[in-house]
């Protein structure tokens, strides 16, 4: 689902809104999620999951194409984990 189509989506179901509107809130909801997983802090949304960022360790490995070993540096990564009740949807299906 790409953002417009959410904007869309949510637009449609509440019906008194423009979607100008719609579309600036989910572009705050957005950014604040960005600013807390930024900052390091955890990300819970009841019933959808919950995103933090890791730290892979620094590691080195084998170019396949070149043969030559390579370092790769520490760096974050995002991580999500749904749900318990999301889980149990995406199961059933």
């Amino acid at each position: 689902m790409l953002k417009r189509e959410l904007v869309n989506e949510v637009t449609a179901q509440l019906g008194d809104y423009y979607k100008q509107d719609v579309a600036q809130a989910v572009d705050i909801v957005l950014d604040e999620i960005a600013k807390a997983l930024m900052d390091g802090r955890r990300v819970e949304i009841r019933g959808f999951g919950s995103f933090s960022v890791r730290t892979r360790k620094p590691r080195t490995t084998k170019n396949p194409k070149t043969g030559k070993m390579m370092n790769i540096p520490e760096r974050k990564t995002l991580h999500f984990t749904m749900s318990k009740s999301l889980k149990e949807v995406l199961i059933e299906e």
